[in-house]
């Protein structure tokens, strides 16, 4: 990785955003020998990955996400350790109404992998290190210009970068989104996502399992050593009051909720944390020059836990779209942007339907839908193909 720092830079890609998706974006195109300035704090020692303490930020990790670690050649330096796989998923409704997925009998070896955030940043920063193509950059992006040529981001720092491309990689409150004039739409849900983690008294056979209940969702995804990590989707004055409470009383709030489906459970964080749920979505995926990924370019309910997974699929698509450019087409060309956007039109617009009509449909208190909601959980238990085109949607 580059150091060299001058007033006046020029690169094929600025990558605005280090999370694991500005990363990820970042080194998979230095890996199609593009050079990549990214904009992003530099990689710190991740914390909370000793024994028994486990990073609150826990991914489900469907097929192509895999795939594109795979790609990057970097999914052999996660600790296989940190990972747990889920062979089984259990749903249970408001009204004894329930739904089992199976690896076995979709005929795929697992139906996701649950990972750390830092287990998979540490892989990332690792490869990101020894790439000579990448320039890491500790500054802001202060302003941002696009014309016919190029692009030019403007650094905190007095710097300027030139590129070819802009991608916003910089979250769901994105500088690069609201600056290429691409703000959308965002629709509050009311609710906070609570998440810390948890050892169980009786093994989770890897197996995820997820309980709705008066319009409130529950996930508890296995790790290993028989841990589990919590997600839960609470109208927010309720999250407010699960996390303020103890973390054992939070153990057992859960316990009591999922109906000791895991026994005791006694807590290995040391307070639950809280984050707003949210259904955004940008204006586009492209501008002039610009290219946006992951929650800068939408923001689904997690309830399926697929938020991660279409952001990486949005840094999978971009690298086709740059690598099966023309030779006289740079990669901000507007063109490649289109083919870019197409490509992700389908897939971002089915996660957001999918998961606004599963919140909306299990918020509803009325008799009717929550009868529709049970009946349709046992409907589909009882449907085997039914079963297996959802396990692939999910899979991605």
């Amino acid at each position: 990785m580059s150091q060299t720092q001058t007033s006046s830079q020029t690169h094929d890609v600025v990558v605005v955003g280090g999370g694991l998706v500005g990363k990820a974006a970042a080194l998979l195109l230095s890996q199609a020998r593009l050079s990549v300035a990214l904009l992003a704090q530099p990689a710190a020692a991740a914390s909370g990955t000793d024994g028994d303490r486990w990073d609150a930020r826990i991914y489900s990790l469907c097929a192509s996400s895999q795939a594109l670690f795979e790609r990057m050649r970097v999914w052999q330096a996660v600790d296989p350790a940190r990972l747990n796989p889920v062979y089984d998923m259990e749903v249970f409704g408001d009204d004894r109404g329930s739904l089992h997925f199976c690896a076995y009998q979709a005929a795929v070896p697992q139906l996701a992998w649950i990972a750390e955030s830092s287990n998979l940043e540490r892989a990332l920063d690792a490869a990101l290190r020894f790439s000579p193509q990448v320039q890491w950059l500790d500054a802001r992006a202060d302003a941002l210009e696009a014309d016919a040529a190029a692009a030019s981001v403007r650094l905190s720092d007095g710097k300027t970068l030139r590129a070819s491309l802009v991608v916003g990689a910089d979250g769901a409150h994105s500088w690069v989104r609201s600056t290429a004039g691409l703000d959308g739409t965002v629709r509050p849900y009311k609710q906070l996502g609570v998440v810390c983690n948890f050892r169980a008294e009786r093994a989770h056979r890897d197996t995820a399992f997820q309980w709705f209940h008066d319009g409130e969702i529950i996930a508890l995804l296995p790790l290993p050593d028989q841990h589990v990590s919590l997600v839960w989707s609470a109208a927010e004055d309720h999250a407010r009051h699960l996390l303020a409470l103890d973390p054992q009383a939070l153990a057992d709030r859960v316990g009591t909720f999922s109906s000791g489906e895991l026994g005791r459970l006694t807590p290995v964080s040391a307070r639950a944390q809280g984050f707003p749920l949210v259904l955004a979505q940008a204006k586009r995926l492209i501008a002039p020059r610009v290219a946006l990924v992951g929650d800068a370019a939408h923001v689904v309910h997690p309830l399926a836990g697929q938020g991660m997974n279409l952001g990486l699929r949005d840094v999978a698509a971009l690298g086709d779209a740059l690598a099966a450019r023309e030779s006289f087409r740079d990669c901000g060309d507007a063109a490649v942007l289109r083919r870019y956007e197409r490509a992700r039109k389908e897939d971002i617009g089915s996660m957001a339907l999918t998961t606004d009509g599963l919140h909306k449909l299990f918020s509803t208190s009325s008799p009717l839908a929550k009868f529709v909601r049970n009946a349709g959980l046992d409907s589909v238990n009882m449907l085997p193909f039914v079963k297996k085109f959802l396990i692939g949607r999910a899979l991605g």
